[in-house]
């Protein structure tokens, strides 16, 4: 049961009906438009509690307005609460649309101004509303009263157009929409994840939630706002971000359930961005893999359209590469010509002052993006040439090289991958059967990829191989368990706890994407694993390439420095002896 809440105190329906009907004063007056009494309540119109009796003849009614969104490009009305409550002893609300109020009496619409109006009932994509205001008067003043409720509620449809404080900590689980529409999407109590990201028993219950999600919108439908709401100083409104006592009107528009707000949301920052990551300890090596998302030379192609931009793409990944501090990394999305890593591991070297080299060698193949390894001269040394699986299943052959570590330590293979995306579905065939399109192939490409490792250990001294990069497929996929199936050790998996397993959000779902699965004699050596949730959580109107609002608050540092985020394994020097197929 739904209470309640009037001056701080819960009651139950039948107690906050009488307290609701003594709080609203009387019409003002014994003449005039106030006078007498309406002729439908605003619950008869909206259809709340009742079935809903909406003439086509203009009718007037009573109501207190609740919130106004009557401003240039807002949601053209406001809302207003009846001054009668509903049969069922809760408040009942309807949107008025009136973008063509006359200034006059646009100035006596405003929070708690009871007022009489004359308009057409009618509906908007299925939500009921009053339109073509004929008459508006103002009629006195009374505290229209917030239901208070916890999210989701039982029955969503009973408060549309209802001003509600939401009790339920919700927190920010998608801001894609952010700077084009102004909204941020909402989950209680934590983010939702994609359901396929987590092995069976391994993760949340209900991990996409998505039948209780919530858009915090900013009380209009226009496209690109400007300036863009609900940010931070920093132009950023986080994923994990936690957001309590929510008020505004709920209202259900573009098939989704929405929250215009008519006090500032408290952000509360439960997710704040990272520091960078310390330093490996005890003098392990640290491997990590960071999907750049198309760093290009070659200007208005997949990367940069202008010189201006790759300056900021450049400045923002050199930027995130000197937080990993790596030793050695896996680039996933390099531009598939020789410079274009070159340049990008020079220009890492000048920044860091540390001698980074590119590990050169094998077919690229002919797609339009490579993944290129890159090292710490001082830290590590290549003990074999670079060899890449060039065979027709991978779209981009994956390189794989052996190294070792200075000053003394085993040797192991590095093997970066990138498998087939999630997009460009076909017709037939390799469709999504709930994994994405393209799901055959990926796993294809993984069991071709393992086949590929244990032929390469044969001839390279049974080293362990960790592979690492964007295998486009979440933890949970087919892709994943076939090099489980392998023998592979998935670390995210293993060192990771599920609230934080993620380098990718989507569609307000979040995930893992890119993988660290090693040979289990690497698993072994393992002293520590990271996420760094520089990219994934930030909007993606602070990349090098946002064209909203002039790219106000893009800047030269490392987050939104790309839409993954990097992922790292510190391993220890030595490990255990012994082989093993895998």
């Amino acid at each position: 049961m739904v209470k309640r809440r009037i001056g701080g105190e819960f009651f139950s329906a039948a107690t906050a009906t009488l307290l609701l009907i003594a709080a609203v004063p009387p019409a003002a007056g014994t003449g005039g438009p106030c006078a007498g009494a309406p002729e439908k309540a605003v619950h008869e119109l909206s259809g709340q509690a009742v079935e809903r009796r909406a003439p086509k003849r203009p009718v007037t009614v009573d109501g207190v307005v609740t919130a106004t969104f009557l401003g240039e490009d807002e949601l053209g009305g406001f809302f207003l609460q009846g001054a009668d409550v509903a049969p069922d002893g809760m408040p009942a609300g309807l949107f008025v649309y009136a973008p063509d109020l006359a200034p006059a009496k646009r100035e006596k619409v405003e929070a708690g101004a009871r007022v009489r109006l004359r308009g057409r009932p009618g509906s908007h994509h299925g939500r009921p509303q009053l339109e073509g205001t004929e008459m508006l008067a103002r009629c006195g003043e009374a505290e229209p009263q917030r239901l208070a409720i916890e999210w989701p509620p039982p029955d969503r449809e009973r408060l549309e157009g209802v001003w509600v404080g939401i009790e339920t900590p919700l927190v920010v689980t998608g801001n894609h929409e952010l700077a084009r529409y102004g909204s941020l999407e909402l989950a209680p109590h934590r983010r939702a994840f994609r359901p396929t990201n987590f092995r069976s028993g391994d993760g949340p219950e209900d991990p996409d939630r998505a039948e209780e999600r919530l858009i915090l919108d900013d009380g209009s439908y226009r496209g690109r706002p400007d300036p863009i709401p609900h940010v931070d100083g920093d132009g950023s409104r986080r994923v994990g971000t936690r957001i309590e006592d929510l008020t505004g009107v709920v209202s259900h528009a573009f098939d989704a359930w929405r929250l215009h707000p008519t006090e500032k949301p408290d952000f509360q920052s439960d997710n704040p961005r990272p520091d960078p990551l310390p330093d490996p300890a005890g003098g392990a090596i640290r491997i990590a893999a960071f999907n750049v998302e198309n760093y290009f030379l070659t200007l208005g192609q997949r990367g940069a359209a202008n010189a201006r931009e790759l300056a900021i793409q450049r400045a923002k990944l050199l930027a995130a590469a000197r937080q990993l501090r790596a030793d050695l990394l896996v680039l996933v999305e390099m531009e598939n010509r020789p410079d274009a890593p070159e340049d990008f591991v020079t220009r890492l070297a000048e920044a860091t002052g540390q001698p980074w080299r590119l590990a050169r060698g094998g077919d690229t193949g002919s797609d339009a993006i490579k993944v290129s390894l890159a090292y710490r001269a001082d830290r590590l040394e290549p003990v074999t040439e670079v060899a890449r699986d060039s065979r027709e299943v991978h779209h981009r052959p994956p390189p794989v090289a052996g190294f070792q570590p200075l000053g003394g330590g085993d040797p192991f293979g590095v093997a970066g991958i990138h498998f087939k995306a999630k997009v460009g579905c076909p017709d037939r065939g390799d469709v999504d059967r709930g994994q994405g399109c393209w799901n055959l192939r990926r796993t294809e490409q993984a069991q071709a990829l393992a086949d590929y490792l244990q032929q390469w250990r044969s001839r390279k001294r049974q080293l362990p191989v960790l592979i690492a990069g964007d295998l486009n497929a979440y933890g949970g996929e087919d892709p994943a368990r076939a090099l489980a199936e392998a023998g592979k050790v998935d670390l995210l998996a293993e060192h990771v706890p599920w609230e934080s397993r993620y380098t990718y959000v989507f569609r307000g779902e979040s995930g893992y994407l890119d993988h660290l699965q090693a040979h289990p004699r690497l698993a072994e050596r393992v002293a520590a694993v990271h996420t760094h949730p520089i990219n994934a959580d930030e909007p993606r109107h602070l990349e090098f390439d946002s064209d909203f609002v002039r790219g106000e608050w893009v800047r030269d540092d490392a987050y939104r420095s790309s839409d993954h985020d990097p992922i790292a394994v510190d391993l220890r020097r030595q490990g255990g002896a012994g082989g093993g197929k895998p």
